[in-house]
């Protein structure tokens, strides 16, 4: 049977596959990479395994997709965050808390967000890695603009690093929300005596 390619794809197909990337998050969601096959896909949708076959080359696909999809939605939250602070220099802090906010609340998608990029490195799809990093980046570079940081970019940079490290930190060992804003504050300080905001 031929894989059906996107641009050819016709509603109907674009549909269907909608509806395995759809099966594929929840089952990345619920049970994590490795659970992730095309029968576990199938028997989250209405579909048949062999349509999962018919409609992707190989799980790879699927789970990319999903991932990407999964990506959209966080940093969907993280917009809305944005956009619900009125005040430019609170949204950054803003944006830090409901980014933690929701790896804390589901410390398995931090899990699965960090097998996916492990995996994505056995497959040599680094690039993928740096797309998703620099997805976030660049929101954080916007974000972090509007709140009139004088060097957005280094900033936007520093603050994905210790957003990574953070989201494995508040895992093992949580720590108040004080002493983050203040270890973030001081790392991202411009000079020794000015805050980010």
């Amino acid at each position: 049977m031929a894989r059906i390619e996107l641009d050819a794809a016709t509603p109907n197909q674009r549909e269907k596959r909608e509806l395995i990337i759809a099966a594929a998050r929840e089952v990345l969601a619920r049970e994590g990479l490795a659970a992730c096959t095309a029968r576990a896909v199938a028997d989250a949708s209405p579909l048949t395994k062999s349509s999962v076959h018919y409609y992707f080359r190989d799980v790879d696909e699927i789970v990319d997709q999903a991932m990407s999809a999964h990506l959209d939605a966080v940093l969907g939250t993280l917009r809305h965050a944005a956009d619900a602070e009125p005040n430019p220099t609170e949204r950054p802090w803003r944006v830090i808390d409901t980014y933690l906010t929701t790896f804390r609340d589901k410390p398995h998608a931090a899990l699965l967000w960090f097998e996916y990029w492990i995996d994505l490195s056995r497959r040599g799809a680094t690039g993928s890695i740096a797309d998703d990093l620099s997805r976030i980046r660049s929101f954080l570079r916007a974000v972090l603009l509007d709140a009139q940081h004088p060097d957005a970019d280094a900033a936007a940079d520093a603050t994905l690093s210790w957003l990574l490290g953070a989201v494995v930190q508040q895992n093992v060992a949580p720590r108040p929300d004080h002493t983050r804003r203040s270890e973030l504050q001081r790392l991202l300080a411009p000079s020794a005596d000015r805050p980010l905001a």
